[in-house]
């Protein structure tokens, strides 16, 4: 005789990018067990491969997780796994009044938010007649041009490669160049063409991208001051 199912709850969740709602599970032991072996060999690909790899198990309406900006994935994930091993998470912060005082700190998951900026578009007017829209990078891209130590070339080459992979459209009035029509090397090229501030304005997309924060007030035990942290990014959380 087979052994009896263990009936697993399902909960919803908002995508930060769309506003779409979306289906999932907790992880299982099965998958808590693939994160932590990620976890152990310290390596970066392994990490972010598993992490892709128990979203793709628990998420239970039909989305491509390969295409979901890095906000998306983080925020994904901090809530699955709040529903998987507990809606509280353990951190430990550095007091910047002193910079060495650490101070463990319980955060509810249900507190941290994606936060997105007013100032932030993902439409840049380059000059009077041509302008861009961006697209936001996957995981994969984002580790690879940040984290990947086997990726080649310098920092500004690696820059340009997330732009590129990033840019949408390039239109005027009369017309539009979707990236996806042009090759590696001509996007590179227009890119070089850019002047400094232009090339900022771009930067700006990236820089005021939503991302995975919440801000921590600590007090010094030892000094009795009172300290704000800013806590971004999936692995300030990852406890």
């Amino acid at each position: 005789m087979p052994l009896p199912k263990i009936a697993t709850p399902t909960y919803e969740l908002e995508l930060p990018s769309s506003g779409e709602t979306i289906t999932y599970r907790p992880f299982l032991v099965k998958e808590e067990k693939l994160l932590v072996l990620a976890m152990e060999s310290d390596d970066t690909k392994s990490i972010t491969r598993a992490i892709k790899e128990v979203l793709k198990s628990c998420i239970k309406t039909k989305i491509k997780v390969d295409t979901l900006p890095t906000f998306d994935i983080e925020y994904l994930f901090l809530n699955i796994r709040g529903k998987s091993v507990g809606e509280e998470v353990e951190v430990t912060v550095t007091c910047p009044d002193d910079g060495k005082t650490e101070v463990d700190v319980t955060i509810p998951i249900d507190n941290i938010q994606i936060q997105k900026s007013d100032e932030h578009t993902n439409t840049i007017k380059l000059d009077d007649t041509l302008s861009m829209t961006m697209k936001y990078p996957s995981l994969d891209e984002f580790i690879e041009t940040n984290f990947d130590v086997s990726s080649k070339g310098t920092q500004l080459e690696q820059s340009f490669s997330l732009i590129g992979s990033c840019i949408e459209t390039i239109y005027s009035e009369e017309e539009a160049w979707p990236a996806s029509d042009s090759t590696k090397k001509e996007i590179n090229e227009f890119l070089e063409q850019l002047s400094s501030s232009q090339f900022q304005d771009i930067e700006k997309f990236f820089e005021t991208m939503p991302k995975l924060s919440y801000d921590v007030v600590v007090t010094n035990p030892k000094t009795k001051k009172k300290n704000t942290v800013v806590l971004e990014g999936l692995a300030s959380f990852f406890g």
